[in-house]
């Protein structure tokens, strides 16, 4: 897995995002240029029955950002979620309901602590913060 390389202009998008959530988990994507290289932050929708607790994309909001992603020659590189009182590892629910083959971030909010795994093997990704 090549590791993660995150500009400085999407870590200050996501935590602003995850912020404005609060209490509820904030979900989203981000876009990249060649594997590893982060380049663009789409932001989503927490429609989770549960959202303080856990999180669902809204499914049209991600099929939109995967279509906005195709048309500017970008990939899915990760998809980013918060939880508002930690910790900045994946939860039970995030092993079992991953379904995508890339690195998943998850930001500990309260902590202001940010970290990428693969799941569901819960391997720990190399993030680099630019």
């Amino acid at each position: 897995m090549n590791p993660l390389r995150l500009p400085r202009h999407l870590q200050s998008a996501l935590w602003a995002h995850v912020l404005r959530e609060l209490p509820a988990e904030g979900v989203g994507v981000l876009a990249a240029e060649a594997p590893g290289e982060l380049r663009a932050l789409y932001p989503l929708s927490n429609v989770a029955a549960q959202p303080q607790r856990q999180y669902l994309a809204d499914p049209l909001q991600l099929l939109r950002a995967l279509r906005a992603m195709e048309r500017d020659h970008l990939t899915l590189g990760a998809i980013y979620h918060s939880h508002p009182h930690g910790p900045a590892r994946p939860s039970e629910t995030d092993l079992l309901l991953a379904g995508y083959r890339v690195p998943y971030l998850i930001a500990d909010v309260q902590g202001r602590v940010l970290r990428a795994y693969l799941l569901p093997e819960n391997v720990e990704v190399s993030l680099t913060l630019l």
